[in-house]
């Protein structure tokens, strides 16, 4: 792959997420080059006047009124960065961070932040040597930007703090010799622009997004094989139906199932059975995931235009003035990364819904498929268990969708009165899509299961294929076991992708959003 060029406009979550999978190194776009030296040489001119400007000779917060003598300028970039580096918690995934360097330098790309080459330089190197900063999960309040994740990725820039290479912690100091860098010193206003920012928020949003593309995916062929394995009904999937309530997200998850069981001869087998209709946990996919879908597309809208923004401030513009606003307030990706964490849980919701139904076996019919999925239920407890993991899974959910961004707690003092608390919304929200993964992972364990017992009749030709793809890793469960092994395997099928890649193997590409 050709290296990435950021320019601070056209950043698109496709393109991250290629350059993530690949070793293609970060470049700076020559128009962006242009606009942050040009940015820059406002700073240097406008420094040098007697005017009180912030974040160049001034203090920071509730000391914004104090001034600050030109020897002392640099000083206080450098102590900005350590008095904000109060980072706790766990240390963000390697990924969150990577992506944290390439969001870093696509905003002061856009020639807004007036800092130099020279540092937009030592971010690249760190990118692309993949020298990676260690930063903490828990201290932003995702309101003056994201202060301190972001003093923590800058740390090491100086020669500070700890970075994470080829698998090891190094000293700030050690990590630049490895690099043969002297430590930076940060000039005016270039603390400033470190710090204020949304990239971890943003970067946390990026990683949400690529693993919400696959879950919604494969809750509609994990859905599909239950709604087989239980030997439910396809009518509500038919296109008039979703036609006269045309929500995009809905249309295309008949859509995707329409595909799925493709072939089936479960479904024709039993289109005279008493049954009338199936509860909602099938009956209502349509509408519940394309519910989700259509609110990860609007969150995906929000993502996108966040990581081609400048989130810094003050703003210094061309004409050579310098502005301060709010645009490090993290309200728009609070709200949307909330919005996100609601959608993932209600994918678990429904799922662990379905694999209840399945332990209860036939309930009409040729009772092909015995309770709790097991021959010798007594002896055997079967999938029972499976379900009481999703119930927890998904109860630990509601707790983490209550929304962070209804929360507010002033800091510096009052200055900064009210806040986003979209850090936390980003943080959570990885946690929910997780137990959504393993939640739908359960799932699949009992569907594939369920299925085995239907089978000679075989289901959509997807489907077969995404339960070939589970039992290469997975096998039928005879008799009881320790199912700790098979979760896992489960799981891991579920978010490599593999399901979802098996499944349009056999037949054609899905709808994500």
């Amino acid at each position: 792959m050709p290296a990435l060029s950021l320019s601070g406009s056209g950043l698109t979550l496709g393109a991250l997420r290629a350059w993530i999978a690949s070793d293609a190194p970060l470049e700076l776009d020559p128009a962006a080059r242009q606009r942050v030296a040009a940015s820059r040489a406002v700073v240097e001119k406008l420094q040098r006047g007697k005017r009180a400007i912030y974040g160049i000779n001034t203090g920071f917060g509730i000391l914004a009124d104090t001034r600050i003598a030109p020897s002392q300028i640099e000083q206080l970039q450098e102590n900005l960065i350590l008095s904000h580096a109060v980072g706790v918690g766990h240390e963000a995934p390697e990924e969150i961070v990577r992506l944290m360097l390439a969001l870093k330098i696509n905003g002061l790309a856009l020639g807004f932040s007036g800092v130099t080459l020279e540092l937009v330089d030592r971010l690249l190197t760190f990118a692309n040597r993949r020298m990676h900063p260690l930063v903490y999960d828990k201290g932003s309040l995702g309101a003056s930007g994201d202060l301190a994740p972001l003093a923590h990725l800058t740390l090491p820039l100086l020669g500070r703090g700890q970075a994470r290479w080829k698998g090891k912690v190094l000293s700030g100091a050690e990590a630049l010799r490895k690099l043969k860098l002297e430590p930076l010193r940060l000039r005016s206003k270039e603390g400033l622009a470190m710090i204020n920012g949304t990239q971890f928020m943003s970067s946390y949003g990026v990683h949400c997004l690529w693993r919400m593309e696959n879950l919604l995916a494969c809750a509609d062929v994990i859905g599909a094989m239950s709604l087989e394995a239980s030997r439910g009904s396809a009518t509500p999937f038919d296109a008039r139906i979703h036609a006269a309530r045309p929500h995009r997200g809905q249309i295309q998850t008949a859509e995707n199932f329409r595909t799925l069981l493709t072939q089936s001869q479960i479904l024709p087998s039993h289109a005279d059975c008493p049954k009338v209709q199936d509860p909602y946990s099938l009956r209502c996919i349509p509408q519940v995931h394309g519910a989700a879908r259509d609110a990860a597309r609007r969150v995906a809208e929000v993502i996108e235009t966040e990581v081609n923004s400048a989130t810094d401030n003050p703003l210094v513009f061309p004409e050579g003035e310098i502005l301060s606003g709010g645009n490090f307030h993290g309200e728009p990706l609070a709200l949307a990364l909330d919005h996100l964490a609601v959608a993932a849980a209600e994918l678990a919701s429904i799922s662990e819904r379905r694999l209840y139904l399945l332990l209860a076996g036939d309930t009409v019919g040729e009772k092909k498929v015995p309770r709790l999925l097991i021959k010798e239920g007594g002896l055997n407890s079967g999938a029972m268990l499976l379900q009481y993991t999703a119930a927890a899974l998904v109860s630990e959910n509601k707790v983490l969708c209550h929304p962070a961004s209804v929360d507010s707690i002033p800091s510096s003092l009052g200055q900064e009165d009210h806040v986003s608390m979209g850090a936390i919304a980003a943080t959570k929200l990885r946690q929910v899509i997780e137990n959504a993964e393993t939640t739908l992972a359960l799932e699949l364990l009992g569907s594939a299961q369920a299925l085995d017992f239907v089978h000679p009749l075989a289901a959509g030709t997807p489907i077969e294929a995404a339960h070939s793809a589970l039992r290469r890793r997975v096998p039928f469960m005879d008799k009881d076991r320790l199912l700790r092994e098979d979760i896992e395997r489960a799981i891991q099928t579920v978010q490599s992708g593999e399901l979802v890649a098996a499944a349009e193997k056999a037949s054609a590409k899905l709808h994500k959003w």
